[in-house]
């Protein structure tokens, strides 16, 4: 009834039907008269607020208003809530303008069956694991990805199979009337057959397993204190108690694992992150900016003392109609320096990976990294399906070609180092990206490296 009520009134003060005011206002600025919201049915209306760039009052020049709906929409789609955002404007008397945010709702309720692999990636699995279907862990996943209406998660997970695993989280980002402050809390418990206690000198991980029994056992609770002043502005405070242990044979086969010949490590650590996010889409970035620094500190005593830093950023720039220019880069600190194992990886883990060297894993106490890609819209089209209404009755496809090179280096000052570290690291290659609902990013790459090695690479 409200949106009807303005439309109503705006034809009544001014005759004009709604349109688009950057195309059809002359004056030089506009005044945002009121903002309208629909489409949020779960969602409360001031966690999408929460993310544009203008409010109701504001006087903004016309030439501005544009890139500023923009980046509304494009920060009201990374929240993740919403298939699709759309902003529209109507112009009421004079100067005076009316904002409709427009959204549908994502589902927010998963309760899905896990199926996971073990190793660090698929084609670890499928060629050095010989795809053993004994290698995967499985069970079940509870996700709610908006229980309150306020962007908060809960995530219950009951998983068996090759490990087992038990966690319990609920993430709060808005827990104050500001909407700045909020808090994560969570708890881990795990069981593992087979560990990674080393790595090869040809850069292979090297596993132990345990006929009878479990490798290793990890508990964990952790709390994060977030603090987001602004749209583009992130700060969290994490505090975390680790209690974690290896079987004797373990520590018989590498006595190094957590540093003299201790089977277990208790500890508390600390981290720091800070994150400017300023993309047109978080998930696969096309253009603007991010990055990130994280310092991290485990434990207090010698034992299990470690401090690492680590910096990152992203930034895509357009270049041509449809084409992009992508760099990622990052480097990575630990010290004080230490040979036990679990200080010690580095590439092959986590983000710190080269396209091309999925086989590979490069231990180091220094790491740095560059991933370059040249990128252009192949397809963009939508899949029909037979969902009614109008939320999910298509489903938004996007297909990428990219070239793509990546270059690395890990320092290990260590004498028992790997085939990789200390030098200068390189792959390239080409590929696709296939970019669909809910964040999910499929890719198909055919990568070559420095040692000789060339192949084809899945991954998301």
């Amino acid at each position: 009834m409200r949106l009807l009520l303005l439309a109503f009134l705006g034809l009544l003060f001014t005759n004009i039907a709604a349109q688009n005011v950057v195309s059809s206002i002359k004056d030089s600025t506009v005044i945002i008269s009121n903002i309208i919201v629909s489409g949020n049915k779960h969602t409360k209306t001031n966690i999408i607020l929460r993310e544009i760039f203008f409010k109701e009052g504001d006087t903004i020049a016309t030439t501005q208003l544009e890139q500023k709906i923009q980046e509304s929409k494009s920060f009201i789609f990374n929240t993740t809530l919403f298939v699709t955002v759309e902003i529209e404007t109507s112009k009421l008397q004079d100067n005076r303008i009316v904002v409709i945010i427009m959204v549908k709702e994502r589902w927010y309720i998963f309760p899905l069956p896990y199926f996971k692999l073990v190793d660090r990636n698929f084609n670890e699995w499928w060629v050095n694991q010989k795809h053993s279907f004994e290698r995967v862990n499985y069970g079940m996943k509870f996700y709610h990805n908006n229980l309150s209406g306020r962007n908060d998660k809960l995530n219950i997970w009951l998983i068996t199979g090759y490990n087992r695993q038990v966690t319990l989280r609920y993430e709060l980002p808005f827990a104050n009337k500001k909407l700045t402050n909020g808090f994560n809390v969570g708890f881990t418990s795990s069981k593992q057959k087979e560990i990674n206690y080393a790595t090869s000198l040809d850069n292979k991980q090297l596993f132990f397993k345990l006929s009878d029994g479990f490798a290793r056992n990890f508990n964990r609770f952790d709390f994060t204190f977030t603090n987001r002043p602004n749209q583009k502005i992130r700060h969290s405070f994490r505090v975390a108690y680790t209690s974690e242990s290896v079987n004797d044979s373990v520590v018989i086969k590498a006595p190094n694992y957590y540093g003299n010949g201790l089977n277990s490590l208790n500890y508390i650590d600390f981290s720091y992150t800070f994150q400017y996010l300023n993309t047109n889409y978080n998930a696969y970035p096309t253009k603007g900016f991010s990055g990130a620094l994280n310092i991290y500190q485990r434990g207090v005593d010698k034992t299990s003392n470690l401090t690492q830093i680590t910096a990152s950023t992203v930034i895509a720039t357009p270049l041509f109609k449809k084409w992009f220019l992508r760099i990622r880069n990052g480097a990575t600190i630990k010290f004080p320096y230490n040979d036990n194992f679990i200080s010690q990886p580095l590439f092959g883990y986590g983000d710190f990976q080269l396209r091309g060297q999925e086989y590979y894993v490069v231990d180091g106490m220094v790491g740095l990294m560059s991933k370059i890609s040249v990128g252009f819209e192949l397809l963009n089209f939508n899949l029909k399906t037979p969902a009614k209404g109008n939320t999910y009755n298509k489903i938004p496809v996007k297909v990428y070609g990219k070239f793509y090179s990546d270059f690395g280096y890990s320092y290990n000052p260590y004498i028992n180092n790997n085939l990789l570290n200390n030098k200068l690291m390189y792959t390239y290659g080409l590929g696709f990206d296939i970019v669909t609902i809910y964040d999910v990013v499929i890719k198909l790459e055919y990568s070559f490296n420095q040692l000789g090695g060339k192949g084809f690479f899945f991954g998301n």
